[in-house]
């Protein structure tokens, strides 16, 4: 099993400070999500049934009816390369760690290229992989730039995969519209109601793409893979367009409040869910914030530090205190007066 953002338990025991007095900032999950409605006590009742407007209300939000509902994206992510003939795939890297585990786990191999989409191009792999935005880089290609690479693939009999975790905020950028369609016959893209909806634990994800991949992806996983409580709430939510509007405003305001405070600490990259530092100190960071109760996300293989968004005027002022606490590197200027003192 691989680590994921999130352990909160193990945090509190490691650093011995009580669950309650934690902000968890290690997942970039919208910290207000989706209102919960009422829900009618048939759907825990009953079997769910896929004629109960889900696959509608998601093909209406990403403008494409080719898709798949499942439980959460991770279960795509798992099956997805059990269906594919094994061969290399690149995957631009570093990106969310259970991709290439999967693909890997299922007999293909990788090639793990650094984030440059056009190197992962001319390596000529049969299979591209990629999140956009990038989980945890926070880097991003556009709309163009990937219908670009999955007409490329797709002149040589190759696919590309998207994941779109983080993407809901800024939709422009999506490629769902055109998964599986004539125009992108073996592109995929991947979404998921955690991140932007702020619904983790609902597990809600679709896979986007051919008609004939997605049924042997739902032959594969069987029926009832969403609860029926899951499946009404994300109807709900996806049909949820004013809501939608106001949060994607909101969170494209926050991340750029969040990327404010992590500047001069190192270079950094932002989401409107997360930003993430680059920096020879993010180790020292990561563990400053935690031994006063705010859990970070630390990727050491990268030197790289991602943090999600406070969920409250409390929680922000926080974290500023938190940040205020940690020495800022010296700037050209100081080092060159150093250097001049010496």
């Amino acid at each position: 099993m691989l680590e994921h953002g999130g352990r909160l338990r193990a945090a509190a025991a490691h650093y011995g400070i009580p669950l309650a007095d934690w902000l968890d900032l290690s997942t970039g999950i919208n910290p207000s999500p989706w209102p919960l409605p009422p829900l009618p006590a048939s759907v825990w009742q009953r079997l769910p049934e896929e004629e109960d407007g889900l696959e509608a209300a998601a093909a209406s939000c990403y403008g494409n009816a080719n898709l798949l509902p499942v439980a959460g994206s991770q279960a795509a992510i798992q099956l997805l390369p059990t269906l594919l003939p094994r061969a290399v795939i690149a995957c631009l890297s570093p990106l969310y760690a259970e991709h290439p585990q999967a693909w890997q786990n299922a007999g293909h191999r990788l090639r793990m290229l650094d984030g440059k989409l056009s190197r992962a191009l001319a390596a000529a792999t049969p299979y591209v992989l990629l999140c956009n935005p990038n989980n945890p880089t926070a880097s991003r290609h556009s709309r163009d730039v990937l219908i670009d690479a999955a007409r490329r693939l797709n002149q040589r009999g190759g696919w590309l995969i998207v994941d779109e975790a983080f993407i809901d905020p800024t939709p422009e950028d999506s490629v769902a519209d055109l998964a599986g369609t004539a125009d992108a016959p073996r592109l995929i893209v991947l979404r998921s109601l955690g991140k932007f909806f702020g619904l983790a634990g609902a597990r809600v994800g679709f896979v986007l793409g051919a008609p004939d991949l997605l049924h042997q992806l739902r032959e594969r996983i069987g029926p009832w893979t969403i609860s029926g409580p899951a499946r009404a709430v994300a109807r709900m939510a996806l049909a949820d367009r004013d809501w939608q509007l106001a949060t994607r405003a909101h969170l494209l305001a926050a991340g750029r409040r969040l990327h404010g405070l992590l500047a001069g600490l190192g270079e950094v990259r932002s989401t409107a869910l997360f930003a993430t530092l680059r920096s020879t100190e993010t180790m020292n960071i990561h563990q400053t914030l935690a031994g006063i109760g705010i859990l970070t996300r630390h990727f050491a293989q990268h030197g790289l530090l991602r943090l999600g968004l406070p969920g409250n005027e409390g929680e922000w002022h926080r974290l500023s205190v938190g940040l205020r606490s940690i020495p800022r590197p010296p700037t050209d200027a100081q080092q060159g007066d150093s250097h001049a003192d010496s």
